[in-house]
């Protein structure tokens, strides 16, 4: 074991002692170092929104580009205690961005990721484990073990921590792994030519690989229902509209693979963002920023996946909602738009709508600008909203409670 200390000797300086402060040069442009394991001071800055005066953590403050996962995946550790967010604090000439994790009770930040070992990475969705493909080898991170090792400064070699789970073929090249929700399997897409691109999974346990369908269109954002098994949902991506957006993949028992779309799109609907809404429905947005999209209804509406059923969630304006995310009981919606506000949706009146903070796009009036993505994401207790904001800096992540009026 090996402790990641910066200075091992005193900082004796005209005859005083700086040692003890020895790491506080770092706080903002930090050393540039990566090292696996390694903490950083907080950055977290509160603020009260001065639209809203809701009170709002930024939870990274440097001047590095510091971004939430993607609002497919999880963003919390299972046991609700770190964030984990991806940042190019350690990166050289612009490669090299690694994972880290904050602490939801001190801010401080750990290195969770080093090397090229960023590609893919997926939290565990009830275990402390991660996982991130290398090489074509899906590699399990003992999250949890990494994290009470670095608290007390006691982080050993990125081996250490590490299982080697399975081989994917080398004619295959994963692309944007999801974790079943049994933990057993992941899933992933690759493409095949430029028209064509197929998903498979792999089995944790056997390491069997198995190739589950075809299609003749880019894969894009595939993610697994967090709450059931053999269900993935994925999109087609064109990095605009698309002819049908969502689709959904399913296995049964006998292993037989189902595939259909879902929300059959008409020439006027351009869907986008779907997301896990519980374990029987998805949420999505229907984009009204053009003239020619006001055809049909616009806005955020939900999908029951068992029965079919279409339920509307209402619509903003100035563009129109962007993104949306939900509580896990299904209560409850976050919604921004392109200028950067952030609403908090009753999903079961679409009248009852609070805004929660904004600013956080503040230069944008249109999705296709340089400025963060908000890509909210609920906290799995349903208190916290974590986003994207340019508020501060190119891209900081921040906390948003969902439910102010509560005191906590």
């Amino acid at each position: 074991m090996f402790c990641n200390v910066r200075f091992s000797s005193a900082q004796i300086i005209e005859g005083k002692d700086y040692s003890s402060r020895a790491d506080v040069d770092h706080t903002f442009d930090m050393a540039g170092e990566d090292i696996f394991g390694q903490r950083f001071p907080s950055e977290n800055f509160t603020y009260p929104d001065e639209v809203t005066g809701v009170k709002i953590n930024a939870l990274t403050t440097s001047r590095h580009s510091s971004s939430k996962m993607y609002q497919t995946h999880p963003q919390w550790t299972s046991d609700g205690e770190y964030i984990v967010f991806s940042s190019n604090r350690t990166a050289r000439d612009g490669k090299g961005r690694q994972y880290y994790a904050v602490s939801m009770d001190n801010f401080e930040i750990v290195q969770i990721t080093t090397g090229d070992d960023g590609s893919n990475f997926h939290l565990g969705w009830s275990s402390g484990n991660a996982y991130f493909v290398r090489n074509n080898n899906i590699i399990e991170l003992d999250l949890h073990r990494l994290l009470g090792d670095s608290e007390v400064n006691s982080v050993g070699k990125p081996e250490d921590y590490e299982k080697l789970l399975a081989k994917v073929p080398d004619s295959i090249k994963p692309s944007g792994i999801g974790l079943d929700a049994k933990e057993n399997r992941v899933f992933y897409s690759t493409r095949i030519d430029e028209n064509t691109s197929a998903i498979y999974s792999t089995d944790l346990k056997s390491g069997e690989t198995k190739k589950l369908k075809e299609v003749p269109f880019r894969i894009g954002h595939l993610q697994a229902n967090p709450y059931v098994t053999g269900e993935v949902m994925y999109c087609w991506e064109t990095g605009g509209d698309s002819p049908q957006r969502i689709w959904y993949l399913s296995i049964g028992d006998n292993g037989a693979v189902t595939n259909k779309p879902l929300f059959e799109e008409s020439d006027s609907d351009w869907v986008t963002h779907e997301v896990f809404m519980g374990p029987d429905h998805i949420l999505f947005n229907v984009m009204g920023h053009l003239d020619r999209l006001k055809k049909n209804k616009t806005g955020i509406f939900s999908l029951n996946l068992r029965t079919n059923e279409l339920k509307y969630h209402g619509q903003t304006n100035g563009g129109g909602y962007w993104h949306s995310n939900a509580t896990k009981d299904g209560k409850w919606i976050a919604g921004d738009t392109f200028d950067g506000k952030l609403y908090r949706i009753n999903a079961n009146d679409s009248t009852d709508v609070k805004l929660l903070t904004q600013g956080h796009r503040g230069l944008s009036k249109s999705p296709f600008t340089k400025e963060a993505h908000m890509h909210q994401s609920v906290s799995p207790n349903g208190k916290w909203v974590l986003i994207n904001s340019s508020y501060f800096t190119d891209n900081d992540i921040m906390l948003v409670p969902l439910h102010p009026e509560i005191s906590r």
